[in-house]
Order: structure tokens, then C-alpha cells, then sequence
């Protein structure tokens, strides 16, 4: 299958599914002044839009703020089968754009763009605006390596390495929680199905992908079972908690330091800030641990990128502002230090951002330290019913986390691959057996 395939597959699939004959081609684009609107959710997006609406009068931005990541998305699943009520530019996690452009929410902007815009970003991010096709469906805005974050006073008193590889978080975790029956290192979050993605993808894991003319799933693939089957040991054991993450309890531990260790993502400062306040200057920034120590490698949780939208009738400019956002040097650092994203863009990311955060201000290499770990980013695919997947995520490890078994973590990943399957199978999908 050629490159080109990739995106046909998911497109034609989507017509299967729906019976629909496509969108509206957009209108012969304007010469003149135009006015775009940009659906987003991102904080003070206004304030970096305003450097943009300055300098370029006859391409004006305007922000509308959305509640969020999925709202966003519905509205626009929804405007789009209305034909109309789209914005012109759209703010999208990358986990949703297979499912935006198998509903042809989004334009192929690939002949709008420089073919330098995709030089600033690291290859694996740039893969999740492509869909490893030559089409272009966004432009990458901010990513979330993962990373370890862990309290340096209690690593301290108990004479404890910073962990280089999962045995080592294993045995770490053994040792805080047999000093202090109260501490745990980490918790398995069965309400959070994108950090799981995340663990999953550094191991290798890519749990949908193309098989010739058809989609393939892979969530229960060797890969996956290896992560569940370490975190399902380590709730076994007791060793760690088995509590969803953000829950008051959850934030409370991290506050009264029986919550020491978070394998988390690079915007985890501001949750930390936001939960345990008086804990600052007692957490260190670390790279994730390893499954080998010397094939560094990590994955993503959270991050999104800038798509135009396929009833825009502005395309051409509705792209220009979409690169100039996320890889003009004023703008990225905009995005950094008025907006408080991590940017995509692999210059932004060192150029940007020379301070450590307030709460990480006893460790000035925090953001080196991020760098270093968003270049090591596996690449990872996700398909056209992540919403699906999650769900099941959510209903088989929330009941596998409560059993406290190893076995209970494997048997939920085949439901997930189960569900997942079903899902496209009904949609029209074809799925690759």
C-alpha cells in the first residue's frame, strides 16, 4: 500500500460507514482581507493570537474558547454533518484527528504548507498530523513526552538510586512502601486510558495500523502485555496503589507525601503546583524508566496540534496562520510563556524555555531534561474509535485494578481488544483478522 493509501483507506472507510457522498467542496478562495475563526481551548490563546492579528491585517484570527478537548470535537463531528457551523482552524488532540478525517472534518492542507514546516518537528509528532501518508491534517502545537517525577527527600533518606529501568522503579517501590506502609511510589490509574497508551507506546506498542486495504488492532499485542502485566504484578504486590489518578484522594497523597513518584507527563508541574503546593522544592524531574537501558525510549500523553477544517473557505490562509502559530519563533514562545504549552516544535522546545517552572525551581536542567525525553518518542498510531477503546479501558482495568490480580490486568487488555474490534467491525470498518 502506498503512502497516499493510508488516508483513502480511512476516508473510503468512512463513507462505508456512513453511506454519505463527502463534504461540499469549499468556495474559489478569496484574494481580499478574510476572517478566520479559531476553536480552542488552549489558556490566553487570545493574547498569542493578537501578535498574529497585528502584523498580518488582511488575515484576521478570531479565537473562540472551547471547553475542552472532546466538546470541541463533537461540535465539530456535529457541524460537519450539517454542513455548515465549522470553524475555519481547529485546536485537536492527536489522538482524535484519524477520527476527524475519517469524518472529513479536516483538509488535507499538505499543498498549503512549506514542506520546511515539517522539518521542525520531531519525526514520531510529525507522524501524528500525517497519519503516515503524504497528506498533512494539522500542524503539531504541543506535545506531552512522558517523564518520572519523584520526591528527592524521600529517595534521599532511604539511600535510593533515581530509578534508570523498570526493575528498578519495581524495586524502589518495594522499598519505599516497606519503610513507610503508607507511601507508595506511583499508582495504576485505571481511569486514565491515554497514560496507559502512553506506557503501552514506549514499550513498542502501536495499537492500530493499516494491514493492506484494512485496519488492524493490536491494544493486546506483546508489547501492551508487558506494561499490564508489570503494573498488575506491582498491585499484586501491594507495593503500589491501585486509586485512579486526580481523584481527592489521589491529590491529597501528593500533599501529605504518601503519594512520592509520578509517572507522568512534561505539564505535570502545574498539577504538582496546583495539588501540593507546599511540597515545592522537594520534586525532581527524571526520564521515564526504561524496559532497556540502552534503547532510550519514551511515549506521549496529551498534546495537539492545529488542523484547518474541510469547510473552510479559507484554506490557504487558514494554513499560513496554522504553521506561523506553531513554528514562528515570536509565536512559539508565546505559546510557552503566555499560553503555558509545551510546544511541538523541537527549536521552540530549548529556545523557549530557558527557566524552570516556579515549582521545579531547584532544578534548573528541568526543561534540558524534557527535551532530551521528547526526542525519544515512539511512534505510535491511533485509530478512528480511540473514544471506543477508552471507554474500555476504563470499565476492564477499573474492575481489574480493584481485584488486585496480575492475571485480572492480561484479561482486561483482550476485552479492550475485543470492544475496539467490535466497534469498527459495526461501524463499516474493515478489520484486518
Amino acid at each position: 500500500m502506498g503512502r497516499r493509501g493510508f488516508a483513502a483507506i480511512v476516508i473510503a472507510a468512512a463513507l462505508l460507514a456512513t453511506g454519505c457522498s463527502g463534504q461540499d467542496q469549499p468556495e474559489q478562495q478569496a484574494t481580499g482581507p478574510v476572517s478566520l475563526t479559531f476553536w480552542t481551548w488552549a489558556p490566553n490563546m487570545d493574547k498569542v493570537v493578537a501578535l498574529w492579528n497585528q502584523k498580518n491585517p488582511d488575515i484576521k484570527v478570531t479565537v473562540n474558547k472551547q471547553d475542552g478537548g472532546d466538546p470541541a470535537v463533537t461540535k465539530l463531528l456535529t457541524a460537519t454533518k450539517a454542513g455548515s457551523g465549522a470553524p475555519d482552524v481547529m485546536q485537536a488532540e492527536y489522538q482524535k484527528i484519524p477520527t476527524l478525517v475519517a469524518a472529513e472534518a479536516l483538509a488535507d492542507i499538505s499543498k498549503d504548507l512549506d514542506p520546511a514546516v515539517a522539518k521542525a518537528f520531531p519525526e514520531a509528532v510529525w507522524g501524528g498530523v500525517t497519519l503516515g501518508s503524504d497528506a498533512v491534517y494539522a500542524v503539531p502545537q504541543d506535545t506531552g513526552p512522558m517523564v518520572f517525577y519523584y520526591r528527592e527527600d524521600v529517595f534521599k533518606r532511604l539511600g535510593l538510586q533515581v530509578p534508570k529501568t523498570w526493575a528498578e522503579y519495581a524495586e524502589a517501590a518495594r522499598k519505599i512502601h516497606q519503610a513507610d506502609p503508607k507511601q507508595y511510589l506511583g499508582t495504576f490509574s485505571a481511569a486514565d486510558a491515554g497514560w496507559f497508551a502512553g506506557l503501552a507506546q514506549q514499550a513498542g506498542a502501536s495499537w492500530w495500523g493499516v494491514d493492506g486495504q484494512s485496519w488492524s488492532v493490536a491494544i493486546d499485542s506483546e508489547a501492551t502485555r508487558k506494561v499490564a502485566d508489570f503494573w498488575g504484578g506491582l498491585v499484586e504486590e501491594g507495593v503500589i496503589g491501585n486509586k485512579p489518578m486526580y481523584t481527592p484522594a489521589w491529590n491529597a497523597g501528593l500533599n501529605n507525601g504518601t503519594q512520592v513518584g509520578w509517572v507522568s507527563a512534561v505539564w505535570g508541574p502545574g498539577v504538582l503546583e496546583g495539588n501540593a503546593a507546599k511540597t515545592a522544592g522537594k520534586w525532581k524531574l527524571a526520564a521515564m524508566p526504561q524496559w532497556d537501558a540502552g534503547k532510550e525510549a519514551t511515549g506521549a500523553w496529551g498534546g495537539s496540534a492545529t488542523g484547518v477544517t474541510s469547510q473552510s473557505k479559507h484554506a490557504v490562509q487558514a494554513a499560513k496562520f496554522a504553521a506561523w502559530l506553531n513554528t514562528d519563533p515570536e509565536a512559539v514562545r508565546a505559546l510557552a510563556q503566555i499560553s503555558g504549552v509545551y510546544p511541538a516544535a523541537t527549536a521552540g522546545q530549548t529556545d523557549a524555555l530557558t527557566t524552570p517552572p516556579k515549582f521545579f525551581a531547584n532544578q534548573p536542567d528541568f526543561y534540558q531534561t524534557a527535551a532530551k525525553a521528547a526526542g525519544t518518542v515512539a511512534p505510535f498510531t491511533y485509530g478512528p474509535n480511540v473514544n471506543v477503546a477508552y471507554n474500555a479501558y476504563n470499565d476492564a482495568f477499573g474492575k481489574a485494578a480493584d481485584t488486585k490480580k496480575k492475571s485480572a490486568f492480561l484479561t482486561a487488555l483482550t476485552s479492550m481488544q475485543a470492544t475496539t474490534i467490535k466497534d469498527l467491525t459495526d461501524g463499516g470498518f474493515t478489520v484486518a483478522k
